[in-house]
This record gives structure tokens, C-alpha cells and sequence, in this order.
């Protein structure tokens, strides 16, 4: 007789039991890291090869500013909700339930969130096309469109296998090496025809807008760094890795302040680690779209994107790059690609579950409810990426949106501030504080304008 699935206990669950201390020592507090790692190998694709490499081909360096500003201003935000989550158990949609503003059954705040994530789809469906488009570039036997039907079809059979570990180990490992090689690149940039001017990056410090570029400008601020994605879904990695079933449930008392200060500690040091990885990416994707690209005139787009970025490698390091540029742009892609099936379905479950469609009442309800709609979403991208097939405007279109929500988070994560954190006794130093409210009003600014340069 078959044995029904084994489930690994509910790690949204706060349990005395699992009462640890925080990790003391540099060595033993680096084996607690990994949350935000897992945010640096989905954002290292999408924004940085794509979007960010694309609006240096567009506009030049005068961004340069920009794109430093959307690594940095998010990092607070993102550090609140995980305070939040830490101090509560909440999870991201449990804790916006709790928002104040207009409601219907749950709150303004879920119901934007959901709207963003449903829209967020276009987006990663143009990143499945692009993947298709790096296997065309290596293996050109078969077009974009063969190889994207054909990792959909694999995508679902890792699913359901459930070799998350192995792809995710695999895809991380190529990220890094294509990151570094990235970084190489940028550096030899300067021993190059296309070497950029003291003058052109001193000009990306003005703090100007450019003429053309506007609407990739601003879905670049939403999705590199920490995209409002990302902030919704680290909470969720947070929680699995046992940052708050480590603090346990509040109880007041003085152990349970130093457990959650301890442990709060512990993510701020995840947060600014993978901070620093994805800015000095970010950086050196967007200094070769602005120097190499740019001086060519070339902007990727439709089925040319891939072709088209791998002239950043193929003019700086030589021709015999052209084959690592398709295996390394394969490994971004895929792996954000794949990052997002596995979380997304985390916060659609969740926010099906605070709206009252679906009950948790045991571990493997929430794991049934999430291996439904894991399954579901390769489909709905591939769909979606044959029906519009502009992988490039698809990515920006999903960041504009991204744009957008990133102040009503930011709002979120200033009201735990001023709440939650301040009952339970680890509100964060009022120049923290000062700094989110800023954040979120800088925030609300960039997404003003991006609606106003829309329409």
C-alpha cells in the first residue's frame, strides 16, 4: 500500500520547543544567513541582466544615481517587515491584514498586494521567453519558442519530483560564476574602446531625469535591488529559516527581548550581505548596457535580447565569450525563474488563506494548497509569454507595477515601526525609524511620477 507524502513540520508555527539562542561569533552567525541569498540569486536576473542593462543601453549613465538609490532606500523597508515577522510569526499577508484603511473582508493593502502579484506574472513570463532565448543562442537547432515549451515541461517535472535543493544549488553556483564573470568584465570595460569617461560618470550623479527612457527608468527602481516582490517574499524565507520560531512567541518577558534583538540582529546582517552581492551586480550589468551597448546604439529587445546583450561580454573579454554569455544568461533567468515559481505560490497561498478561501489547520494543508499553484504557473507563463513574445517589455511592464506598490509597503513597514515593535519592546532607534519614513516617502514620489510619466 502506498505510503501517504511525509511532511516536514509547519515552520509558520511558533513553538516553545523550538526556542534557540542567538548565534554569537562570526562563524556561527554566518550559518544562520541565507534568506536574503536566496532574494540575491531571483534579483540578479530580470532586473540586472534585462531591465538595468537595458536602460544603460537607452540612456547612458545619467541614471547612474538611480539605479544606487533603488539598491539602498529599499533595504530599511525590507529590514521592518522582517522585524514584524520576527516579533510576531505573521506573515507578510497576516501582518498587512493589519493595516489600517479601508477593508473589504481583509485589507486595502491585500488586495493591492494580490493585484500586483497576479500582474507580476507578465513579468516573469517574459523571463521564461528570455531563458528560451539564451538555449537559442547555445544550441540553435531549436528556436526560443521550442526551448521555452520545453522548460516549462521540465520546470514541471522538477516540481513535482520536488528537487528544489539540487536545481537551486546548480543555479546559484552558475549565478556566481556569471556574476564574476560580469564583474570581470566591467573592469576590463576600461581597457576597451568603450571605456566610459570620468565626465559621463561624474554626469550620473546629477540627480537628472532622462528625456527618452523615462518608463524603463522607473520599472528599474521597482525591481532592482529588493523589488516589491522580493520585500513581500522574504518574510516568507525569513520564517522558513527559523528566525522567528527561534525567538518564539511573545511573552514579555526580558529573555524573549534579548532572544528577538538577538535574532533581528542576525537578519540585518542577511539583509546588508546580500545588499552588498546585488548592488555591486546591479552595477556591473549596468556600466557595460551603458558603456558598450550604449555607444552602439544597440537596445535589447523581442527576440534579438539575448543576441544583443551578449555583445557586453563579446566586446570586452572577445568573441570566445559569446557561448559563456548564453550559458550564464541561461543561469540568471532560470534561476529567478525558478526562485519565483517556488516563492510565489508561498504568498498566493497565504493571502488565499487571509481571505478565507482555504484553512491552514495542518502543515500539509498549506504545502497541498502551494504544490496546486506551483504547478499551475509554468502553464500560465508559457501561455502568457506566446501571447505577448516581448520578453524585454514584459519585464519592464511588471517592474513599473512593482514601482507602484513599493510605497504602500513602505507605509506597512512604518506602521510595524510605530505598533508592533514599539508592544513588544524592539522598536527600531528613532534614526532608523526616520530613515523608513523617508524611504517610503521617496518611494511614494518615484511611483507619483512613474503613473504621471505613464499616462
Amino acid at each position: 500500500m502506498p505510503q501517504p507524502p511525509a511532511y516536514p513540520p509547519d515552520p509558520y508555527r511558533l513553538d516553545p520547543a523550538d526556542i534557540k539562542d542567538p548565534p554569537s561569533g562570526f562563524g556561527a552567525t554566518l550559518k544562520q544567513l541565507g534568506p536574503g541569498l536566496i532574494l540575491t540569486g531571483s534579483i540578479v536576473g530580470s532586473g540586472e541582466l534585462i531591465a538595468a542593462t537595458t536602460l544603460g543601453a537607452q540612456v547612458g549613465f545619467v541614471v547612474l544615481w538611480m539605479i544606487l538609490l533603488s539598491c539602498a532606500i529599499k533595504v530599511p523597508i525590507q529590514s521592518e517587515l522582517a522585524r514584524h515577522a520576527i516579533a510576531t510569526g505573521m506573515t507578510t499577508f497576516q501582518g498587512f491584514d493589519t493595516v489600517p484603511g479601508p477593508r473589504w473582508r481583509v485589507s486595502w493593502l491585500v488586495w493591492a498586494s494580490l493585484a500586483l502579484l497576479l500582474w507580476s506574472t507578465i513579468q516573469t513570463a517574459g523571463i521564461i521567453g528570455g531563458t528560451g532565448l539564451s538555449l537559442q543562442l547555445l544550441f540553435p537547432q531549436l528556436d526560443g519558442t521550442a526551448w521555452t515549451l520545453i522548460l516549462s515541461a521540465v520546470s514541471l517535472l522538477l516540481i513535482f519530483a520536488g528537487h528544489y535543493a539540487t536545481v537551486e544549488w546548480i543555479t546559484t553556483a552558475l549565478v556566481a560564476v556569471f556574476t564574476f564573470t560580469t564583474l570581470a568584465s566591467a573592469v576590463l570595460l576600461f581597457w576597451t574602446p568603450y571605456a566610459p569617461t570620468p565626465q559621463a560618470v561624474m554626469d550620473g550623479f546629477r540627480l537628472a531625469l532622462p528625456s527618452d527612457g523615462a518608463v524603463t527608468a522607473f520599472s528599474v527602481f521597482g525591481i532592482t535591488g529588493v523589488g516589491a516582490t522580493e520585500l513581500m517574499l522574504y518574510v516568507y524565507w525569513c520564517l522558513e529559516k527559523g528566525y522567528a520560531r527561534s525567538t518564539g512567541p511573545y511573552d514579555a518577558s526580558a529573555s524573549w527581548t534579548t532572544r528577538a534583538r538577538g535574532w533581528i540582529g542576525v537578519m540585518h546582517k542577511d539583509a546588508i550581505l546580500s545588499m552588498v552581492l546585488y548592488t555591486i551586480a546591479t552595477m556591473a550589468f549596468f556600466s557595460l548596457g551603458a558603456s558598450v551597448l550604449y555607444q552602439q546604439g544597440k537596445i535589447p529587445q523581442g527576440f534579438d535580447m539575448v543576441a544583443t546583450l551578449s555583445d557586453m561580454y563579446t566586446k570586452t573579454l572577445g568573441p570566445w565569450t559569446y557561448y559563456l554569455f548564453g550559458v550564464g544568461a541561461f543561469a540568471v533567468l532560470y534561476s529567478t525563474y525558478f526562485v519565483t515559481i517556488v516563492g510565489l505560490p508561498r504568498m498566493l497561498a497565504d493571502i488565499l488563506s487571509v481571505i478565507g478561501v482555504v484553512r491552514f489547520e495542518k502543515p500539509q494543508d498549506r504545502f497541498r494548497v502551494i504544490r496546486i499553484i506551483t504547478l499551475m504557473l509554468p502553464v500560465l507563463y508559457a501561455i502568457l509569454y506566446f501571447t505577448f513574445t516581448a520578453p524585454v517589455q514584459m519585464v519592464i511592464i511588471g517592474g513599473l507595477m512593482q514601482t507602484v506598490l513599493l510605497p504602500a509597503i513602505g507605509f506597512a513597514a512604518y506602521y510595524y515601526s510605530r505598533t508592533t515593535a514599539r508592544r513588544t519592546g524592539i522598536a527600531p532607534s528613532s534614526t532608523l525609524l526616520g530613515l523608513v519614513a523617508v524611504c517610503a516617502l521617496v518611494m511614494a514620489v518615484f511611483a507619483g511620477y512613474a503613473v504621471w510619466v505613464r499616462l
